[in-house]
């Protein structure tokens, strides 16, 4: 055959080639990983335990005990009594354990004759100091199907024992108690030592740094606790935290504060673990990476993303309306066609100096940073995207817990099958304080937290967008999980619609609207472009052409032609890609 006609079928071969990959485009790709709902393990309480601990209490201080209470009148009784100050108390399935005086408070309600009223019981001085050795009423408190959450607030120099520790700012300390427990797979977080000092009164007790945290993790009455704050591991106090060696202090003092305060007996339901909800139909637009997958070189010491697919709960998107970019922000000119286009990109494990257990590498970005539509970052009109115009939504039934003038607004999910948190960040604290986001507020579903800022630390302190993460209890304690995957999910619930799980970079991506409803462009990926165009020429020199097109087009906004010359031009293809990019793209 003539070299002249073999050339020639070699182009109409690459016609077809190219062809086809439109028709594969348009179609859109298949998923390639499954999603999966998470792996929980329920804890058996051992209330008959328990009732040794508190019946003595409860029969010597109500004025119509009886000498042997059953545990549930028993667990009623001290119910009634600290509800007063902690309500929704009887909710909890298991002991609640907190730092408080119980010995000390029934005998006060007993000796004014207060067993049975709801009154508040106000002695001389601070109630909160008298019962709470020092550290104050929980800045929150709640309890549901799954166990409680508490966290205090306090100054060191309140805590008789503490005052002589160097830390002027305010101090804090969470504990939990949670029925459930989430199974994480590797690499697990550090499963801690042993705290020989503490086993007589808390056999089996662990200590363990992990994720900014000291944590103390015991079982008592057959249920996991974990006592954590945040601590700089070292000699003295640095980054607005204590000192680790300051903050075991201060923890074990707590830990041999706590007592029953109380908790109801339930009965034992079934246990079932809500599978994972996604529209039958396909969206024509959504498409997105799979989990880990990580902008090239930007995880942490070039390590790789999480590739974790669960979706830890079927959450109500955090933004209000679609569409919607989950993208990187700190590696935003990276992203070919902008980080306010899809596909999504996974950022849970991209590079940052926070400590991650379940990263690669070990520290990363914690969380998934999202995007809203409808604006542009370019721009400098009424469509810029500029804080406080699209609104945050609550992903979930719970309580809040947060301090007023915080940044960080966490959601406490308790319910009989799940126990879990999220975090939203970079909303304006003086907005949410005006709001009363403050802990103790209970929202549903859908409602309006606060608008998309870009604060951090201080106002302009970031781009425009939402920082989202996840933790679940673990038997080390709260841990950072991947929630990438549970996002995909909750957005193609919002658009009606399944997304497309890529399996190759793209350079180009869909076309969005407003409503997320319209056809999409093609998607074209490098690896498609170079066979289609360049055949079966050697891989390397055709991946450092796509390369170096990525460095030279990736800020413009005309990224799809630029590329294409680029990577047409390092092998002598002008006319074709020229061809190509005005008749297929």
């Amino acid at each position: 055959m003539p070299a002249g006609t073999r050339a020639g079928v070699l182009d109409m071969g690459r016609g077809a080639a190219i062809a086809a990959i439109l028709l594969l485009c348009v179609a859109g790709h298949a998923d390639a990983g499954e999603m999966a709902p998470p792996r929980i393990a329920r804890a058996d309480v051992d209330w008959a335990r328990a009732a040794e601990a508190i019946g003595a209490v409860v029969a010597s201080r109500s004025l119509d005990a009886a000498a042997a209470p059953r545990i549930d009148a028993a667990m009623a009784r001290l119910n009634g009594a600290t509800a007063v100050r902690l309500p929704g108390i009887a909710q909890s399935p298991i002991p609640v354990l907190l730092p408080f005086d119980i010995d000390a408070f029934m005998r006060d309600r007993s000796q004014v004759g207060l067993a049975q009223n709801s009154a508040p019981l106000d002695p001389p001085g601070d109630p909160d100091a008298t019962y709470y050795a020092g550290f104050g009423h929980p800045d929150f408190f709640a309890a549901g199907p799954s166990g409680f959450d508490a966290a205090f607030r306090f100054s060191l120099a309140s805590v008789p024992g503490l005052a002589d520790v160097h830390f002027a700012r305010t101090a804090e300390i969470e504990i939990t108690g949670s029925l459930l427990v989430y199974d994480l797979d590797p690499p697990v977080p550090d499963q801690g030592k042993g705290v020989p000092a503490l086993e007589a009164d808390f056999p089996g007790i662990r200590r363990s740094y992990a994720e900014d945290y000291v944590r103390y993790t015991f079982v008592r009455y057959g249920v996991p606790y974990m006592v954590s704050t945040v601590c700089f591991d070292s000699a003295y106090s640095r980054f607005r935290h204590m000192a680790c060696r300051d903050a075991d202090r201060v923890i074990q003092l707590f830990l041999h504060k706590l007592r029953i305060v109380g908790g109801m007996p339930r009965p034992v339901a079934p246990f079932v673990i809500p599978p994972v909800r996604r529209p039958a139909a396909a969206s024509p637009t959504f498409t997105y990476y799979g989990p880990g997958r990580l902008i090239p070189g930007t995880g942490y010491r070039g390590n790789a993303g999480r590739a974790d697919a669960t979706v830890y709960s079927n959450i109500r998107f955090p933004l209000a309306e679609a569409p919607a970019f989950a993208n990187t922000q700190y590696f935003g000119r990276r992203v070919p066609g902008g980080v306010r286009a899809y596909p999504w990109r996974d950022n849970f494990c991209e590079s940052r100096s926070f400590y991650v257990s379940q990263c690669p590498g070990g520290a990363g970005h914690q969380g998934q940073d999202i995007g809203a539509g409808g604006c542009s970052l370019a721009s400098l009109g009424d469509d810029r995207c500029t804080e406080h115009r699209n609104d945050v939504l609550a992903v979930r039934d719970g309580a809040i817990m947060r301090a007023p003038g915080q940044e960080s607004v966490w959601l406490i999910v308790n319910t009989a099958n799940e126990h879990i948190r999220f975090r939203y960040l970079h909303m304006r604290p003086k907005l949410l304080d005006a709001d009363g986001v403050v802990s103790g507020r209970v929202v549903k579903a859908g409602e309006v937290i606060g608008p998309i800022g870009n604060y951090s630390g201080h106002e302009n302190g970031t781009s425009y967008h939402l920082h989202f993460d996840v933790q679940v209890p673990t038997r080390v304690g709260w841990i950072y999980v991947n929630p990438y995957m549970t996002l995909v999910a909750a957005y193609e619930r919002l658009i009606g619609g399944r997304g497309a799980e890529l399996t190759d970079d793209v350079i180009a991506s869909a076309a969005t609207t407003v409503n997320d409803a319209s056809v999409g462009g093609a998607m074209i990926t490098l690896a498609s472009v170079r066979h289609a165009i360049l055949g079966a020429a050697p891989v390397a020199p055709v991946v450092e052409a796509t390369h170096r097109a990525a460095t030279r087009c990736g800020w413009r906004h005309h990224w799809r032609g630029c590329a294409m010359r680029q990577v047409a031009r390092a092998h002598g293809l002008h006319r074709h890609a020229w061809h190509f990019r005005r008749h297929h793209i």
